[in-house]
């Protein structure tokens, strides 16, 4: 089977520190490598694959501002749909302008729909419904609109995360510095509890951190550790006793919370979107309501056995899970062609 895996553009993949979908689809694609399919990845030049890359721009347009976005977008996803017709499945982690290119080829394409940054996006989705396969990354994040394959939850290469059976005593917030991800609420929860937080993740939204997050940081409290890459992601989160994942919004699915917890750090999510799905609450971590909850259960953290933590993400989140299901999905829809 010959796949084309097309990632999006903004960062590198598999990216140097952010980059949820650039992540996936280079897990992906290494993991159907690995199996013995032939991957064609379409990402930036210094995008580094065991697969075939192709590459019209050169790197992310977020670590080169001098790209324009919508410029070298058109010009990378026209490529490969101007060569469609060379592969058996076109797998899209590019969100809905993609499927504006499907009448070039009669190829098969997938498309893992990674959220909805917003309901304004939905038509596009709508038009191609039935056209392209769509697959979810939760159940939480369907549309009733829209029809899907599978849902396919987010798996990781376990081997880079490290258990820690006995963590030191702080906080981990593990996100972008958004209102969504609720750096503020997780500042709140570890003052409450006289806990040292560690917030670590890339400022997104640089406003929010100059009202909410920079007043607090001390280095003694509160410290800011900046955009932590993968290779001292296993140790923040290992040895952080909990990791405080006080969402604001829906969230689709959540890389951190299932990377925490191969570490064997539980997690004190707020109780929205996908987080049901990936937590077992009083086993993996605590499913919560609001900033109190979430205090009362930070004194509770000891009850969670940490390698539970492990066990569940070895049973249900790994990359070889998530490959097993994906090449089931492309298996289903060329038997239909």
């Amino acid at each position: 089977m010959h796949i084309a895996m097309l990632s999006p553009i903004a960062w590198r993949t598999p990216p140097r520190h952010y980059g949820p979908w650039e992540n996936v689809a280079s897990l992906l694609t290494e993991g159907l490598v690995s199996r013995g399919h032939e991957v064609t990845l379409f990402a930036t030049a210094d995008s580094q694959t065991s697969g075939t890359l192709h590459a019209v721009c050169p790197m992310g347009y977020e670590e080169d501002r001098s790209l324009i976005p919508k410029v070298w977008e058109s010009l990378h996803i026209s490529e490969l749909f101007e060569n469609g017709d060379a592969f058996d499945i076109i797998h899209n982690h590019f969100d809905y302008l993609p499927l504006t290119y499907t009448g070039l080829t009669t190829t098969p394409v997938v498309t893992t729909i990674h959220g909805f940054s917003s309901p304004g996006i939905l038509p596009v989705f709508q038009k191609y419904n039935g056209k392209v396969s769509y697959v979810s990354i939760s159940n939480a994040d369907r549309s009733p609109i829209l029809d899907y394959i599978r849902t396919i939850h987010h798996g990781i290469d376990i081997r880079q995360f490290d258990f820690q059976p006995a963590p030191d005593d702080y906080l981990l917030f593990f996100g972008r510095i958004h209102d969504d991800k609720g750096a503020r609420q997780a500042i709140e929860i570890a003052a409450a509890c006289n806990k040292k937080l560690i917030i670590a993740g890339i400022i997104q939204d640089q406003g929010y951190y100059d009202r909410y997050v920079a007043p607090h940081v001390d280095n003694e409290n509160v410290t800011y550790a900046g955009s932590v890459g993968p290779d001292a992601r296993s140790q923040i989160l290992g040895n952080a006793c909990a990791l405080l994942h006080p969402i604001q919004f829906d969230e689709p699915f959540g890389l951190s919370v299932i990377e925490s917890m191969a570490c064997g750090t539980p997690v004190i999510a707020f109780d929205r979107g996908s987080m049901p799905e990936l937590i077992e609450t009083g086993k993996t971590g605590f499913l919560v309501g609001g900033v109190d909850e979430a205090i009362e259960r930070v004194a509770r953290i000891a009850e969670i056995d940490r390698a539970a933590c492990r066990r569940h993400v070895e049973t249900h989140f790994t990359v070889d899970h998530m490959v097993d299901q994906y090449i089931n999905v492309y298996e289903i829809i060329l038997q239909r062609l």
